[in-house]
Formats: C-alpha cells, structure tokens, sequence
C-alpha cells in the first residue's frame, strides 16, 4: 500500500477494541500497519477477544499495555477508563461480533469497551466480523441500522469464503483495507512538513518582586492551534506566557514571562537552522513595562504611586523585518473598530495575513469567531473572511487551514 495512503495517520492516537472472533488475527497486522503509519495504537480486549489472541502479542504490537478490565483497581484510582476514553482520535472496534453490535446498539455498558464506547467523545468505527447467516439476520441488520443512526462508521464486512465454510457477507475486511478506511476519516495532512511557531497566553511586566502587569488572557487560542495544528502534520513550537493549561501532546513547549523574553525565545528558535515556516503570534503581549523595576516589594506609603513605563519590543514588527521570514500571522483583539484597527496593523507591521476578534468575548473563553484579513495580491486592498462562532478548537482548524492555503499561495508568488 503506498505510504500516501495512510499518510493522515501521522500522529494519530488510536485506540482498538478486540471482541471475540477467528478474525482478531488480522488485529496484529493491522496494529503493525498503524504504527508503521506513524500512529499511536492503544489496544482494549474483551474476554472473549482474549481467547483468540494472547494480550501479550498485542501489547508487544502496539508497545502499550493492553486493557482488559472495567474494575481495574489500580487504572480506577483515577478514573482510568474515563481518561482513556478522551485519549483517542479514533476508536476502531475489530473484529466487531454479532453480540457486540447488539450490546453497543442497546446502550449496554457491561465491560471495559462498551463503556468506553459511551464515554468517548472520538468518532467510532465497528469493522464486523460473523458468520453470514448471523450478518443477514434482521436483528442484526436493525442493530447496524441504529448504530448508523448514532454516527457509527462501518467498514465492511467483505464477502468470500468464511472459517467456517460458509460463503458470503460477513468477513472481516483485510488489515490494509481497514488502515486506509482508518485514514480517510482524517483529513488531509495540510500541514505536513511544516514548521510552526506559535506565541500565546499573556505577558507579565514586573513591577517588583511579587507585582506584575498583565492581561486577561487565558492562552486558549494558541493552545487549540497547535494542538490542531499537530493533527494537520506539523511540527509546533509554542512560546507561552503563563498559563493554566496542560502543553499538547507533540508541542514542543518554551515557558515565558515578560515580553523581551518572548521575543528571545522566538528569535532562538528562529535562529536554529530548522526554518520555521510560519509564525502565528496569537499571544497578548504587553505594550509596556516599568522603566525600573524594585529589586524588594515597594511598600504601600503615599495615597498615589506613579510608575513610569516605557515601550515594550513588538515581536511581529520585529520577526517580520528578518531577512529570510516565516509567512507572518497576526491576531487583533479589539474592543472598537474592530476591522479598520486589524487592517492598520496587517499594513503596518507588514502581516500575511491576521485575525481580528472582539476582545471582551474571547479572553477567557472557550468559544469565539473571528474575521480574517490579508493583502490581496497586486491590490491596495484586503480581503477578509468570516470564521466562527465555534469552539476555539474547530475555529482553530478554520484557521490553520487559512493559513495553509495562503502560505501555499505566497509560495506560488515567489
């Protein structure tokens, strides 16, 4: 199978659940293929799956520990089948039996795979496996029919001959078949091969030792962006301000706290022979800092205290006036004037493209839109698109697959 194929699969986390059937066999070639793929593989058995495959070939297979049980002690104490409910991109159950389309179709949550079936927020897949008698049988075909109903994807079965002698509907499709239906849920690899530097979360300009200037920025947008970014195939650098979120899986993270540090930190990693292809500077940097800084806490003394600040560096101006610079993109967040302060600001610091949003509706939030605005080519005008309102984690994918268009097309200029 050519590597294109499954190229989508990169960085994917996906968990298989075993049942019972002959056709679990085709599971250690199809977790092979999977990880081959660049996908991680975490594998759930039933009992029944057990008895057709040993947990030990799957979990040297995938290299994870196989999970097996609902009541596992030690996984509970916090709350281990939960967690890995929300770990996958994608649940695959294969081989998928007769009984277990009839459990999952019910609601049943018996075991360790059909509770996770429930709780997972991931896209699920059954790929069947059963006898043909057992697959025409039109309770088996109700069941298909409302799992349909709930989202399920199915892949297959195939026709042909069965274990056991049979002919017809009801073979488990072949491990290459099923990696590629695996793939075709994800969406293209926009961003494979590129490297993305992203700055989010505010900044803090000290005052003295235990006071600072800030922000309300929770750093929510950055993050959704290179989280997402990661599942369109692109290396992420993030520089972060401080913030109370967990740094995606595969974002390479650099912790900040004032504005010059920022900009240190992004010219380091722009100095590295890696080029960066694209920087996104989503993070709320402050525009001054104190001129002096107390080196002990500044006692209260006097009914008013005045602080004298000076201008702060502007990371896009600056990253943007390198000789060889990364496809630049800007964020706006504005309280009035919304597209005629964004556009002043593509024009002034010389932008690819930017994202105004209202700031009052987006700090702190999990939810936003935004209007997006670039230099149309030959033009002394900008072209703009609506994004949003959405989650900031699909308004994210409506971003980044802005910017993989723009940058291609920039590319294609030059």
């Amino acid at each position: 199978m050519p590597t294109e194929t499954l190229a989508t699969l990169a960085n994917k986390r996906i968990l298989l659940g075993m049942t019972g059937g002959i056709a679990a066999y085709k599971c250690a070639e199809l977790t092979r293929l999977l990880t081959k793929a660049g996908a991680t593989v975490k594998v759930v058995m039933t009992a029944a799956a057990t008895e057709f495959m040993t947990p030990l070939t799957m979990q040297a297979l995938s290299g994870h520990k196989v999970h097996l049980d609902l009541l596992d002690a030690d996984a509970e104490a916090g709350m281990g089948h939960i967690e890995l409910a929300r770990w996958p991109d994608l649940v695959l159950v294969a081989p998928a039996s007769a009984d277990f389309m009839a459990r999952l179709a019910s609601g049943q949550a018996d075991d360790l795979l059909t509770t996770l079936l429930l709780a997972t927020p991931a896209p699920v897949a059954l790929a069947p496996a059963m006898n043909q008698g057992m697959w025409s049988k039109p309770g088996t075909q109700a069941n298909l029919t409302t799992l349909r109903e709930q989202g399920i994807h199915l892949f297959g079965p195939d026709s042909g001959i069965q274990a056991c002698g049979d002919t017809g509907p009801g073979r488990m499709q072949e491990p290459e078949a099923l990696a590629a239906s695996c793939a075709s849920l994800f969406p293209t690899n926009m961003l494979s091969g590129r490297h993305l530097l992203i700055t989010g979360g505010p900044t803090r300009e000290a005052i003295d030792p235990v006071r600072y200037i800030s922000n309300h920025s929770s750093g929510k947008m950055a993050y959704a962006l290179a989280e997402e970014a990661v599942l369109a195939g692109a290396r992420v650098t993030l520089v972060s301000g401080p913030v109370n979120l967990a740094v995606p899986d595969r974002v390479s993270c650099l912790f900040v706290d004032s504005a010059q540090q920022m900009l240190a930190a992004c010219e380091q990693v722009l100095d590295q022979q890696d080029m960066v292809d694209a920087f996104i500077g989503v993070a709320a940097v402050a525009d001054y800092r104190v001129a002096q800084v107390s080196e002990q806490k500044i006692k209260k003394q006097d009914e008013e205290m005045v602080l004298r600040l000076v201008r702060n560096p502007d990371i896009l101006a600056t990253v943007a006036e390198r000789q060889e610079r990364p496809f630049m993109v800007g964020f706006a967040a504005e309280t009035e004037n919304l597209l005629a302060h964004a556009g002043n600001k593509v024009r002034r610091k010389k932008l690819d493209l930017i994202f105004a949003n209202d700031a009052s509706a987006t700090f702190n939030s999990d939810a936003a839109a935004a209007v997006a605005l670039w230099p149309m080519t030959g033009e002394d005008k900008l072209a703009q698109q609506s994004l949003g309102p959405a989650t900031k984690s699909f308004l994210a994918r409506q971003m980044l697959t802005l910017i993989s268009e723009r940058l291609l097309q920039r590319e294609a200029n030059d």
